[in-house]
């Protein structure tokens, strides 16, 4: 299924200079298959924004050939943001508002950062929940990426996220649980995928609010499930569509704002490595530079450079083609339920002409 650009978002060419395929506009209309609309609800601060974008948009435009896919990025209005990301938002993003009007097949829905202890007093609360509340009349399946995923359970399940004692960032191994259900069909039955956050929904809790577990880690919890009513709602608790070198720039981040802190005479942990990440030579060179980063803060020298460039050969991608898998199933199951008059064996009882039967 390729990307349609329909409109001047940069990321369209960035993916097209990474060899994908993206068609434009006038070219799509050629075919006779009713495209795909969908939804990005893209809730990521600005250092993210746009590479979020392309990390969503990259998974969807390798789906399936079938059909066409227009995605619509849009965010809520509540997100303060700066010149440059406003700028961009401005030019290539929707309102919600027009996102109602013209309607959607699916929907992604990606995490944010927070700023209060419980989800329900953040700012973000009440549009978002505006959101999942249209999106469960209105759109065939909401797939929700890590915050979303909290916020999904503690909104329509009353089950609140759990803090942890630290943060849990890394590649992890996970297991599929049910290999019978379609959007895990023909993946691998172990794979790896990053996460990066400090809350979990535990099992139980999965279990509890009545959801079908699909893919689960010992280490890092549930990652994969799906509501029971065929597939309306998909969570993930990871981060499937993350670049091989998305925690290689967080755990940089990381650094500066050790720097930063230390400092200024702050008492601060340096931070960990990403679990199963950075291998034995990658360490090595992180080590090495954590000890010249504090001597250099200690004798008021200049900061050396962040050496990610020795070790960016060194980065691994264990998880990109079963996320792209699980995203061109589900891809797959949209399209049937929206295009095909078909009876899917895991939707019984489900009308294949009504899509909101499935609630």
């Amino acid at each position: 299924m390729p990307l349609v650009a329909h409109n001047n978002l940069p990321t369209f060419e960035r993916l097209r200079e990474e060899g994908r395929i993206v068609l434009r506009d006038g070219d799509a209309h050629s075919q006779e298959i009713r495209g795909l609309h969908i939804g990005l609800l893209n809730m990521m601060p600005d250092a993210a924004l746009q590479a979020t974008e392309r990390q969503f948009f990259r998974l969807v435009g390798e789906s399936n050939p079938i059909a066409q896919f227009y995605v619509h990025p849009f965010t809520l209005p509540i997100f303060k943001r700066g010149e440059k990301a406003q700028q961009h938002i401005d030019a290539y993003y929707s309102t919600f508002e027009e996102i109602k009007a013209m309607g959607l097949d699916a929907l992604i829905i990606t995490g944010a950062n927070v700023t209060q202890p419980r989800l329900p007093d953040e700012p973000f609360w009440e549009p978002l929940s505006e959101v999942f509340n249209w999106a469960h009349e209105n759109v065939t399946s909401t797939l929700c990426s890590c915050l979303a995923t909290h916020a999904s359970l503690e909104l329509h399940h009353n089950q609140p996220r759990r803090h942890l004692n630290k943060k849990r960032w890394g590649v992890y191994s996970h297991r599929v649980t049910d290999k019978l259900h379609p959007l895990v069909y023909g993946i691998n039955t172990r794979f790896d995928v990053p996460h990066s956050r400090f809350n979990q929904i535990d099992r139980s809790q999965f279990e509890v609010a009545g959801l079908q577990i699909l893919a689960e880690s010992k280490e890092a919890g549930v990652q994969m499930a799906v509501s029971t009513d065929g597939f309306r709602t998909v969570y993930f608790q990871g981060h499937p569509e993350y670049d091989s070198i998305s925690l290689l720039k967080e755990y940089k981040r990381e650094v500066g704002l050790f720097s930063l802190a230390y400092n200024k005479g702050q008492v601060v942990e340096y931070p960990p490595f990403p679990a199963n990440y950075f291998n034995k030579f990658s360490e090595a060179i992180f080590d090495e530079y954590q000890y010249r980063l504090i001597k250099a803060i200690d004798e008021s020298r200049e900061v050396p450079v962040f050496p990610e460039a020795l070790v960016l050969e060194h980065i691994d991608n264990s998880w990109h083609d079963t996320a792209a898998a699980i995203m061109a199933n589900w891809m797959g199951l949209v399209y049937q339920v929206t295009n095909v008059e078909v009876s899917l064996p895991f939707m019984d009882g489900i009308d294949p002409d009504d899509p909101l039967s499935l609630k």
